[in-house]
């Protein structure tokens, strides 16, 4: 084999490996980006769900103000009452007590579903705050193993591309050139070997007389059909 094959092959290996780690750090941004909003929506989950339970609380309270406030009302008519000689007036506040109590009934009512909503949000809640939690321990841990990944990478990649450069002098520019550009057109395949006459990045048959000559491995040759560099393995 060729030296300068040689050193294209190892040059690929670095390119190709060099290629998969940008790609596994180009997707971390957004394996970051789906942990924190799967934490988001948790969070905003338990928002919701606190908010609500505040919301019931404190539409009880004012409730029972409202309620207490027509038991006061009521405690006036019936002073009122024992205070009138006049039949019209005394029938105007039985009326207006009537009125008032079943007000005070329908806020009762009202006050006990929001007792038993009260119940159900303590242990929405609840639910909440533990899934929460849970969810929020295990984005942490992912996060941080997603930090430590891209630190790794970053390292590995560093190395491999000074080891890139250093292989990259000893090439021919002309040949570099070459193989650059197969490399980013072939899908990071552009040297590849001659199996019983058939290129191995196309997998289409080569002349005889094309075959011979990757078989002597004196010369840099390319497929007919694809144009990546050949080379002869035995």
């Amino acid at each position: 084999m060729l030296p300068s094959i040689e050193r294209l092959l190892i040059l690929q290996d670095r390119d190709q490996k060099i290629r998969t780690l940008r790609l596994e750090l180009n997707s971390l941004p957004a394996e970051r980006a789906s942990l924190d909003s799967t934490l988001a929506a948790g969070t905003s989950r338990l928002d919701t769900a606190r908010q609500r339970a505040r919301d019931v609380e404190l539409e009880k309270k004012k409730l029972e103000i409202e309620a207490q406030a027509k038991r006061d009302s009521i405690a006036k008519f019936k002073t009122q009452q024992f205070q009138t000689r006049k039949n019209e007036e005394f029938q105007a506040l039985t009326n207006e007590i009537k009125r008032f109590e079943a007000d005070i009934e329908k806020i009762e009512d009202r006050e006990l579903e929001l007792m038993e909503e009260a119940e159900r949000m303590k242990v929405t809640v609840g639910e909440a705050e533990k899934h929460h939690t849970q969810t929020k321990g295990h984005t942490d841990r992912q996060i941080t193993e997603i930090g430590g990944k891209v630190a790794a990478i970053e390292k590995q990649l560093a190395e491999l591309e000074a080891e890139r450069e250093k292989l990259s002098a000893e090439i021919d520019e002309d040949l570099l050139y070459q193989y650059n550009k197969l490399f980013v057109n072939k899908a990071g395949l552009a040297v590849v070997a001659l199996e019983h006459e058939t290129c191995m990045g196309c997998h289409m048959k080569l002349t005889t007389q094309t075959a011979v000559r990757v078989k002597g491995s004196r010369e840099i040759l390319n497929c007919e059909q694809c144009g990546r560099i050949l080379y002869y393995s035995e």
